[in-house]
This record gives C-alpha cells, structure tokens and sequence, in this order.
C-alpha cells in the first residue's frame, strides 16, 4: 500500500502546498482525487512517486521511506502520467517511446513485445505506433503516454488529468483502460476535474481543500454532501445536480437511478 503520515511539503520559495496529510491507498483500489486548482492535489500524488518530498512526515511505498531511497527507485512501483504529455515523451516515435522502459530494464524481445502489444491495445492508439509523437494529436499524444507507462508495469499508476481535452471515445477508452489495469491487478489513481468521469470509474473519491484532505469517501459521501463541495470548490455531477433541482431524494448520481425515481 501508498501510506502518506502526516506528511507535510513545501517549495523552496517556502510556500507550503500540504499540511499534515494521512491517506492510506491499498493495493487494487480505484481512486479520484477532485478538488480546485491550488488544493494540493498534485503535490500530493508527486509525493507518492517520489518526486516530492515531504519535510515532515513520512511517504510508505510497499514499507519502503520514499526519503530514503531515490526517485527512480520508486517510479518502478509507482507509475506517473503527467498532465502535459510533452512533459515525459522523448522518443522519435510512439513505438519507441513505448518499448523505452521495457528495453531499459533490459527484458526479452517477447517480453517487450508483449508488454507494447498490451499497453497499445488498452489505449487505442495501434494506428500511431510508427509516427512521431509530437505529429500525434495531442489527446492521442496523452494516450501514448499512458501507454509507455503501462508498459513499465508499475504497481501503481497516476494519471493526472487525463481526459482534459478529450473526446467521448477518449473519455471512454480511458473508462475501459481503468477498469482492465485495475482488473490485473493494479492500483489506478487520478486527479480529476471531470466529476462525471469520476463517479463513473472510480470507487474512492478524496476531496481536497486547503492544504489537505476534507473528505473520503464514496461518490455519494463527496457529491452530496454540500459543505464539501462549497469547500471544494467542485460541482454536483449533472445527474445529481438535476436530481437536486427536482427535490428529489436517495443521493441520486446516474440517469438510471434518475429515471427510476421519476
């Protein structure tokens, strides 16, 4: 499991981004974490790779300080998508940005083929393999991101932002990539600011605000809980917003449900 004990970080301008955080995620859990801009919610999932640190508290990957090992070290176990794909893909091409990780670890040719094979099936982009990234569609550029990181095989993934400026189909190929990661074993966690996406593909959502965490729950504890999500700054799901107008009860989330009630 990822353990963060009251662990506190901040930049060196001083500024402080996290204060005393606790937050346990098991492995194989699905989860969201939603929040404003500014909330912490980067910060935070940064310390769970390594690539921040806490200056109090600890970071527990697998029983092992994030402190005291380094960052490569612990990005084989905890896998991280940036928001920005530009920010990780270097490669000349989509394949060879794939297969990076795998040749580093110096697996087998069937084994790197295997691994690439997977990750490219999961995220649609098969088309794309032999292209220049940055000749790629961005929305599609972040799925060869996603991709070279499945590819690594970490036990955990974070994907931040990942249907920003998607489509449907990327919406729901994304969907289907977290339900099949998480269906092998794998824990998924995301940052998020599409609450549809959210309550859709995921079973723990933390809400975040001021420097920490507000709530943790289900989709139901967050989304119909109105204090947290005027703390949040976050929006009721369109389901339950109309649900909500209607006055109707029974913390209603999906359109069958509404439809139920109606």
């Amino acid at each position: 499991m990822i353990e963060i004990k009251n662990a506190s970080f901040k930049y060196p301008n001083d500024f402080v981004a996290l204060e005393k955080i606790d937050l346990t995620i098991k492995e194989g859990e699905k989860v969201a974490i939603v929040g404003q801009n500014g909330a912490g919610k980067t910060t935070c999932v940064k310390m769970m790779n390594g690539l921040n640190k806490p200056f109090e508290g600890d970071v527990i990957v697998d029983g092992v300080n994030t402190k005291d090992v380094t960052i490569a070290t612990i990005a084989r176990k905890v896998g991280y998508v940036f928001q920005n794909p530009d920010e990780q893909i270097f490669n000349s091409t989509a394949r060879k940005e794939i297969e990076f990780m795998p040749r580093y670890y110096k697996l087998s040719e069937e084994e790197v083929r295997q691994r690439v094979d997977h990750a490219v099936e999961i995220c649609d982009i098969g088309k794309y393999l032999d292209t220049n990234p940055y000749e790629i569609p961005y929305p599609i550029r972040k799925f060869v991101a996603i991709a070279a990181v499945i590819a690594s095989k970490p036990k955990y993934i974070i994907l931040d932002e990942p249907t920003a400026g998607q489509d449907l189909h990327g919406t729901q190929v994304l969907g289907r990539l977290v339900d099949t990661l998480t269906n092998e074993g794998m824990t998924v966690i995301t940052i998020t600011h599409d609450m549809e996406f959210a309550i859709n593909n995921f079973d723990r959502i933390i809400a975040m605000a001021h420097k920490n965490i507000i709530c943790d729950g289900t989709a139901r504890d967050i989304f119909w809980n109105e204090e947290v999500i005027k703390e949040a700054k976050i929006k009721k799901p369109a389901i339950g917003e109309l649900a909500k107008r209607l006055g109707l009860d029974g913390r209603i989330l999906f359109c069958d449900e509404l439809v139920d009630k109606l």
